[in-house]
């Protein structure tokens, strides 16, 4: 356990390490990114279930780097070392337990928004972000990356829940969590466009009926046409209803 001065009494090293015992985390009043924090110290050997928090992040970033604000003692952001054992093809699925393992802990009517949020009933609740680092075997590890909009103190038992169960659903057969989250993906069903990386006039883009998701993270969106088009989360920019 690892602490700057500073840290909020609810992020207090002493306060994390009741709520996550036994668990390497490092805790800040201030960062630039838990994310960056994160994958420096996933490099360096950190184990599966490592935690890094923030109370203030002055530069946080979700999926594809879009930009995130975290309210200093209003909400909670947070990144979590994994080490999954995957093929590279499939680093995007990393996205289905994440989003299950959210709906689950925040114990709120909310469903999820293909690929990075849980939508409640007028906004977004939370957003996540997966960065995967690939090698010649796979995902050699990964970080996962997550904002809570509305957090107030005290944060630990929440962070402590949300912990919990992203490794309860990275541990479950990845059929169950499919199936959980399309009976649970607000965006079935719903005619939309998929601006691709890059970004921009030029950019990829994808418009049609999302009709599902695969077990690799993928939505498949039925185009006018009647093709059928894969768009995998870590190659789109913004998906946008129409």
């Amino acid at each position: 356990m690892s602490a700057a001065a500073g840290v909020p009494s609810d992020l207090d090293p002493d306060v994390l390490a009741q709520a996550l015992p036994g668990r390497p985390v490092r805790s800040y009043p201030a960062l630039l990114s838990t994310d960056a924090d994160a994958q420096a110290w996933a490099r360096t050997g950190a184990s599966a279930g490592a935690v890094v928090v923030a109370d203030y992040q002055a530069s946080p970033r979700g999926r594809g780097g879009l930009p995130w604000t975290v309210r200093p003692g209003a909400g909670l952001g947070f990144s979590l070392v994994l080490r999954p054992q995957l093929p590279s093809a499939r680093e995007g699925w990393l996205y289905l337990p994440l989003g299950c393992a959210l709906l689950d802990a925040m114990q709120q009517a909310a469903s999820v928004a293909w690929p990075d949020q849980v939508q409640g009933p007028e906004r977004p609740l939370a957003r996540f972000g997966i960065h995967a680092e690939l090698g010649q075997r796979g995902v050699d590890w990964a970080v996962a990356t997550v904002l809570i909009e509305d957090a107030n103190p005290p944060r630990a038992p929440l962070l402590a829940r949300v912990v919990a169960a992203i490794e309860r659903r990275m541990s479950q057969e990845p059929e169950g969590v499919l199936a959980d989250y399309r009976q649970r993906c607000a965006t079935i069903g719903q005619e939309v466009r998929a601006r691709m990386i890059p970004l921009g006039p030029a950019g990829p883009v994808v418009t049609g009926h999302a009709a599902s998701v695969l077990s690799d993270g993928s939505l498949v969106l039925r185009t006018e046409r009647d093709r059928r088009v894969a768009v995998r989360p870590q190659n789109l920019g913004l998906l946008e209803a129409i």
